[in-house]
């Protein structure tokens, strides 16, 4: 499988999973719907290329050659399929979490991932309103973990396509019947288990800091339980309530004020 098939591959994911969000959204909405996809879908767009430009198939290219060198742990017994993708999966789903925890934790790393949280409304869009800075910053960490691992392409492709579409389902602005939200979230992240974390609330933006399996942050002691029931307010403190996309994309040149790291830990 080359790279033009992979991108072929995440595109269809991709597409097939904001469709199901926003037509979830469109049926069971928890608020009413509010115009602030512009910015989110300008920011995605720089976001693809730059990454393009930078690193596009790194991870692949990663994992082609911990193949081909016979290197990282899952290279040094011969495992099925049907162990090795998962495994990939949890592994990059746990890489995924520390480094959020990281992004919250770090003042210099804030700077850039406050660009996601300052979006005052939450739907899908959201979900890509990450600073290129962040995402940057996110690749030697994976590609390591891919290293050390040596994960296969197959695994990452998998991985790819399930945070893809968990990262557009858990931001999405949907409410879920109170059984189902149970069931659900006892093994994967809910729209309302993250929406608790875009919270303007220190004590709530502390917590939920998974993508796609909620045990990381069960393991971790910061999971918090929420409901659809909840109403949580959205944003950043100090953070006008719609930014330009100029604006997002300049906000690591603020000052990190002792409140916005304190809200952040």
């Amino acid at each position: 499988m080359n790279f033009v098939d992979i991108q072929i591959i995440r595109s269809i994911a991709f597409f097939i999973a904001a469709s199901i969000v926003l037509a979830l959204q469109q049926r069971h909405p928890h608020q009413p719907a509010s115009d602030h996809a512009r910015t989110n879908i300008e920011i995605w767009l720089i976001d693809i290329a730059l990454i393009g430009i930078a690193c596009g198939g790194c991870a692949y290219s990663v994992a082609n050659w911990t193949h081909e060198a016979g290197l990282g742990l899952l290279q040094q017994v011969e495992l099925p399929v049907l162990i090795t993708i998962p495994t990939t999966v949890l592994a990059l789903d746990l890489t995924s979490y520390v480094w959020h925890r990281a992004n919250h934790a770090a003042p210099f790393l804030w700077r850039f991932h406050q660009a996601h949280h300052s979006d005052s409304h939450y739907a899908v869009t959201t979900a890509l309103r990450f600073h290129p800075g962040e995402l940057l910053f996110a690749l030697p960490l994976r590609l390591l973990v891919i290293l050390f691992l040596g994960l296969p392409v197959e695994g990452i492709i998998a991985f790819e396509i399930t945070f893809t579409f968990a990262n557009l389902w858990e931001h999405g602005n949907i409410n879920l019947a109170t059984a189902t939200e149970k069931t659900i979230g006892r093994l994967a992240i809910t729209p309302s288990i993250h929406r608790r974390h875009h919270s303007i609330e220190p004590e709530l933006l502390n917590s939920n800091y998974g993508t796609i399996l909620s045990i990381w942050d069960r393991l971790g002691g910061t999971f918090g339980d929420a409901s659809s029931t909840d109403r949580v307010e959205i944003g950043l403190r100090g953070i006008a309530d719609s930014l330009t996309t100029n604006q997002v994309l300049g906000m690591p040149a603020r000052d990190c004020r002792q409140h916005d790291i304190d809200e952040s830990r």
